[in-house]
């Protein structure tokens, strides 16, 4: 969660067109987002609260869909990345949930995936040479034909091929992972220098 939970509309539109870490890369207005919020409002999904200068807004999703913490942290995630593996949703949810491995991660998936009352997300088909299916989530509905497609491979693929897209795909992870922290790390500062009345902070790299 955002040290500034609950969130502002102008912290949600700062999140919402974040360009790193994020699929799909969005570019929206405080209109565009209020919209959305009175939307999800109606259907109970987000709560408003009044606090300091400005409204302030949560989710209510375990209250409206019954699913624990871990859940929701993986459904974040989806959300906000796009089609993840479990092994890149562990790395990429860690901040709201420490998953002891992927197997519970996968654990979690399966349940979401197998609600009586509808599947939140689906596994998606295995890539060629990846040692991992990736998830999507249902929550807009379902995803584009071709991440449901299988894909068709052009040859077989040895283990130590299969290893490395996996190493790749685990450093890809971290990769997004801290630029995402990077990016909230800015926001944060720049919120900072705004409360503070400072326009620019300059940094000396060559001082003794």
């Amino acid at each position: 969660m955002p040290d500034s939970y609950p969130l502002t509309l102008n912290s949600l539109v700062a999140g919402c067109n974040q360009k790193t870490s994020r699929n799909p890369i969005l570019e929206i207005s405080e209109a565009d987002a209020q919209e959305a919020l009175d939307s999800l409002k109606g259907l109970s999904l987000v709560t408003e609260s009044s606090g300091g200068r400005a409204f302030r807004y949560s989710h209510n999703i375990d209250g409206v869909l019954k699913i624990p913490s871990q859940s929701i942290a993986l459904l974040t995630v989806l959300m906000l990345r796009g089609p993840q593996t479990a092994g890149e949703l562990r790395i990429a949810s860690d901040r709201m949930h420490n998953f002891a491995d992927i197997s519970s991660v996968e654990a979690f998936l399966e349940e979401l995936a197998e609600r009586p009352s509808g599947g939140l997300v689906v596994k998606l088909p295995r890539l060629p040479g990846a040692r991992e299916n990736r998830w999507a989530h249902l929550l807009s509905g379902p995803p584009a034909k071709d991440l449901l497609a299988a894909p068709i491979s052009s040859g077989s693929h040895g283990d130590s091929d299969a290893d490395s897209l996996g190493e790749l795909s685990d450093l890809k992870a971290k990769l997004a992972q801290l630029e995402g922290e990077l990016a909230s790390m800015k926001t944060l500062v720049a919120r900072i220098c705004t409360e503070l009345g400072i326009s620019e902070i300059g940094v000396d790299v060559n001082r003794d």
